[in-house]
């Protein structure tokens, strides 16, 4: 799957979690800019999971701040080459 299509599959999870009136993109601070809480950002990874049959484990979790890391993750685990 193409980069930018992993970006619009996390953006409209983003999207679908919160209400903020930040325009989200590569560089969005996941949890800073939309203020989401650890419940939101485990829904989102829960529907990623689900979105890319993948696993994301957890501990990797805290080390992403921003969309474009997240998709970079995204990618790392689809095509199992560790980003």
């Amino acid at each position: 799957m193409a980069q930018t299509d992993i970006h619009a599959v996390i953006v409209a999870e983003l999207a679908a979690l919160t209400d903020s009136a930040v325009t989200v993109t590569a560089q969005t601070n996941i949890v800073r800019e939309l203020n989401l809480g650890s419940l939101a950002v485990m829904d989102l990874v829960m529907a990623l999971e689900d979105h890319f049959d993948i696993s994301i484990p957890l501990d990797r979790i805290a080390d992403i701040e921003t969309v474009d890391e997240l998709a970079d993750l995204v990618r790392s685990l689809q095509t199992g080459i560790d980003a």
